[in-house]
């Protein structure tokens, strides 16, 4: 049965896309684009669930919300 996760995905100052998985402590990684970044992240996954002894967490990704901090 496959399984899904979500991903979150942010850009640093030097152009480098970061992926991470809320529902999976510690798994994350880097690429320069989008396309090696998902290949990364499909590899790091499933990585984490071979070495993992404690079954995922039931969350339901609900979404990002944005704040502003006033300067």
């Amino acid at each position: 049965m496959a399984s899904q996760f979500d991903v979150i995905i942010e850009q640093d100052s030097e152009g480098y896309f970061v992926g991470s998985v809320p529902v999976l402590p510690g798994c994350h990684t880097q690429a320069k684009s989008l396309d090696v970044l998902m290949e990364r992240m499909t590899e790091a996954i499933e990585l984490y669930l071979e070495v993992s002894d404690s079954p995922t967490n039931d969350h339901s990704f609900v979404g990002v919300q944005r704040v502003t901090i006033p300067a």
